[in-house]
């Protein structure tokens, strides 16, 4: 994911710090580490709480709605 995200940076000319990733699973990794901003969702695997930036809610309750009015 973070490689298309690269190619989208580079096209765009935007800077990797900002961006805001948002991610549950270990295939979001590197694009969590990656990002200016990188957000765990509620019920993500621990392993990618660990690396976040912030936590939000689940996708049940939210969370990507919530992690993008708090930062607005």
């Amino acid at each position: 994911k973070w490689t298309a995200i690269e190619e989208l940076l580079k096209i765009e000319n935007i800077k990797p710090e900002e961006v805001i990733a948002i991610g549950d699973n270990i295939n979001d990794k590197l694009m969590i580490e990656k990002a200016g901003l990188g957000v765990a969702m509620g019920h993500s695997n621990p392993r990618i709480k660990e690396i976040a930036d912030e936590i939000t809610d689940d996708n049940n309750s939210n969370g990507v709605a919530k992690i993008l009015n708090k930062i607005s």
